[in-house]
């Protein structure tokens, strides 16, 4: 990811080894990957969880939109209550958090207690979203903040390429508890690695309640791009939460097969953050269109090629390639516009991408359940439409950067 230089928060930086600060690096870009798997882990998961919990897909995709409703509506009243607290101490109060909500996730009796765990989990991954950039840039030197900000972001990447399809392989060998189970172990290892190489970082740039909302009514392209990461959100996750029921009855998918498909959605992630990282300092409004009518192409080609695994591998990976370059242009977006309060602007960039995660989640289910669940993909067409749509017609101006 690049991101300009007037994006760079002005903060205290502490001076460390460079060993130190990008071990401290890595552990942050860990619990990304701790944080957004365990968000996300129920996409994979979705058929076995509705079977054994007795509940139907829709239903069972609400546990997306627990975590996601929590990460997203708290995270500016959080983010502002705790303007006072180490970073350090507080990502490690999140991440205990995590690994005890994947520890009652994998015992819960019933279904409402996993949604109930999911919420509280759900504050804690929005809180990190807000912080956890801000973090890795801090520790290291000043001319390698921006990379630092890179190789966090790439986690997502990890993730969607390593994290949810392992989810799938776990489930298939021991079941869908025992891979909550191991994100627990996972998440407290994490814990352990933040605490070991984080150095002590107190607040900086963390702003009131009320400053935080005043944002978007004095900025007026960050309000801009706000809206766009709405419809963005929206219609991706709409629609991807949802991709492991669209093949098993479009194609009769196996759970080895569905693996696959996600492992391929990842590489193609992986491969579109590289492009974005290329092409976002150069135009973030033509990475941004382009990306998203690429979005739009490949879950056009899905709707298409729904019954042919080749042309659905080939979707996927286009798929993953768009989430990548749009993914990476927002959050440049969002940091372009408001370089002078970073913390601030991320937490209502979070708000909105985890409401909106939920949201989509909410709004496939609802499409599954009574229309069929080839609505969802066209749902997510319509949305990233409309997305593309308002980031072309606002021009230059919508961002500092572009």
């Amino acid at each position: 990811m690049t991101i300009d230089e007037e994006t760079t928060p002005v903060a205290p930086r502490k001076q460390l080894s460079p060993t130190r600060g990008w071990l401290g690096v890595a552990a942050i870009t860990a619990s990304l990957f701790v944080f957004l798997t365990t968000e996300l882990m129920p996409i994979g998961l979705l058929t076995p969880l509705s079977e054994s919990l007795h509940v139907s897909v829709g239903t069972a995709g609400l546990m997306v939109t627990a975590q996601g409703v929590a990460a997203g509506l708290g995270v500016p009243f959080l983010v502002a209550w705790t303007r006072r607290i180490n970073r350090r101490r507080l990502l490690t109060a999140l991440l205990a958090v995590l690994a005890v909500g994947n520890l009652i996730t994998s015992m819960a009796p019933t279904y409402p207690l996993i949604l109930g765990t999911r919420l509280i989990m759900g504050f804690a991954s929005g809180v990190f979203w807000a912080i956890g950039v801000s973090m890795a840039m801090r520790i290291v030197p000043e001319r390698h903040a921006n990379r630092a900000a890179a190789v966090v972001m790439s986690g997502i990447s990890v993730a969607t390429v390593v994290g949810i399809p392992l989810g799938t392989v776990l489930e298939s060998a021991g079941g869908w508890r025992a891979t909550f189970l191991i994100w627990a172990g996972l998440s407290s290892l994490v814990l352990l690695a933040v605490a070991c190489t984080v150095p002590s970082l107190p607040s900086a740039n963390a702003v009131s309640v009320r400053e935080v909302f005043g944002l978007p009514v004095r900025n007026v392209p960050l309000r801009v791009v706000l809206v766009m990461v709405v419809l963005f959100v929206l219609g991706h996750f709409g629609a991807y939460t949802f991709v492991r029921p669209y093949l098993e009855e479009s194609a009769s998918a196996t759970a080895g097969f569905i693996t696959v498909v996600l492992i391929v959605f990842g590489i193609g992630g992986a491969i579109g953050n590289f492009v974005g990282g290329l092409t976002v300092g150069r135009s973030l409004r033509g990475s941004f269109v382009v990306g998203g009518l690429v979005l739009i192409g490949a879950l056009g080609m899905l709707l298409t090629t729904g019954t042919n695994a080749v042309g659905v591998i080939a979707a996927m990976i286009l798929w993953g390639l768009a989430f990548g370059v749009v993914q990476l242009s927002q959050i440049n977006m969002t940091l372009a516009a408001a370089p002078e309060t970073f913390e601030a602007a991320m937490s209502l960039n979070t708000m909105a991408y985890n409401t909106c995660i939920a949201l989509g989640a909410l709004f496939g289910g609802l499409l599954a359940d009574h229309v069929g669940v080839p609505g969802v993909i066209w749902f997510g067409i319509v949305l990233v439409a409309l997305a593309v749509i308002l980031r072309a017609s606002t021009g230059r101006r919508t961002t500092a950067a572009s």
